[in-house]
């Protein structure tokens, strides 16, 4: 009887350590559910991450931008094909394809256009986690391609060649156009900042589109008040509920000043971007 005893104490006990473990005080927020899996978050412990692609396709397919082929799932990742020709009129449309329709000059003293750039399409292929968790080992990122706009616009984070932090009115930012892009030596047009003809149409606490580790990008504006970045954490993000996720998620800002749009590096698991 002692031994049948200790034996169901030792089962309850296991049971009951295993409860434990799997406690989960800092779990992803929750939003709209297609499915579920498990990932290992910071410090190691499992969570149970909400697959967001119904919320990525379905903000991709509202915008409706044209350069955007397709968003489709691909098991736990979510492809976003596209030519990063953007939506909108630049000056750099100049000796394109598209200059008889989209070049306008830019007339602000400010601005300085990089010579001999102009837009050219380029296919991409973004491929981001459709159920993104937390990183348990965040990195610091170097010049990078850091996500896509709903418009299928590459975004950059704030560092210029060289890896040195873009300034506001001095060095590359000058070149930025009316909507804060340009493009790059190899052509492909890009936003290191918000892309303010996305945030002129739908508003400035908008959703603008998605990081490579899944997790989405806002306006500068929440809750009718400008986000500044004592108001994010290092990797310019925090999570509230948004429009689009009502139940709450990690999400980034942009603001007006460096870092712009992402921080020290992606809060999630990064996934990766072809050309």
């Amino acid at each position: 009887m002692k031994k049948l005893i200790f034996a169901t104490l030792l089962v309850i006990g296991n049971i009951a350590c295993t409860e434990e473990s799997t406690v989960k005080p800092n779990t992803t927020s929750t939003g709209t559910t297609t499915g579920t899996g498990t990932t290992t978050g910071t410090g190691g412990t499992t969570t149970t991450a909400t697959d967001y692609s119904t919320n990525v396709i379905k903000a991709f397919t509202a915008y409706g931008a044209k350069n955007v082929s397709s968003v489709t799932v691909d098991g736990d990742y979510i492809l976003i094909k596209t030519n990063g020709v953007p939506d909108h009129k630049s000056p750099y449309f100049k000796g394109s394809a598209w200059e008889s329709t989209l070049y306008v000059n830019d007339t602000r003293s400010s601005f300085k256009q990089a010579p001999g750039s102009y837009v050219a399409a380029i296919n991409y292929t973004f491929k981001i986690p459709k159920a993104p968790v937390e990183s348990s080992s965040k990195k610091t990122l170097g010049t990078a391609t850091i996500g896509v706009a709903l418009n299928g616009v590459p975004l950059f984070n704030q560092y210029a060649a060289g890896n040195t932090t873009i300034s506001v009115g001095t060095g590359e930012y000058v070149s930025f156009d009316l909507y804060g892009g340009h493009p790059s030596p190899n052509l492909d047009y890009h936003y290191h900042i918000e892309p303010n003809f996305i945030t002129t149409a739908k508003g400035s606490d908008a959703l603008i589109g998605y990081l490579l580790d899944g997790f989405p990008v806002y306006g500068s504006k929440e809750n009718g008040k400008t986000v500044t970045n004592a108001d994010l954490d290092a990797y310019h993000g925090h999570t509230t509920k948004t429009a689009e996720y009502p139940n709450g998620i990690y999400h980034y800002h942009t603001t007006s000043e460096a870092p712009f749009i992402n921080g020290n590096g992606f809060f999630g698991t990064a996934g990766t971007w072809t050309k």
